[in-house]
């Protein structure tokens, strides 16, 4: 495909999305924000996966050490 051809296919396609509006329902956008909005306090449901010890421990390491930290 020659490049006239190539550039006309991506100039329609952009014209495309450009001047595409979809359907929106904006009533359960709405429901969704005042959920979202009056929900607890957020709650990490991955936290238990990580270990805040270990950074703790290499953070006090260089401390320590002055050395470390311009090698």
């Amino acid at each position: 495909m020659g490049r006239g051809r190539q550039k006309a296919k991506h100039t329609k396609v952009a014209r495309e999305l450009k001047y595409f509006t979809p359907d929106t329902n904006l009533t359960a956008l709405e429901r969704e924000l005042a959920a979202a909005a009056h929900a607890d306090e957020y709650e990490d449901k991955w936290a238990h996966l990580v270990d805040d010890d270990e950074d703790d421990d290499v953070e006090d390491d260089d401390e320590a050490n002055p050395a470390a930290q311009t090698a």
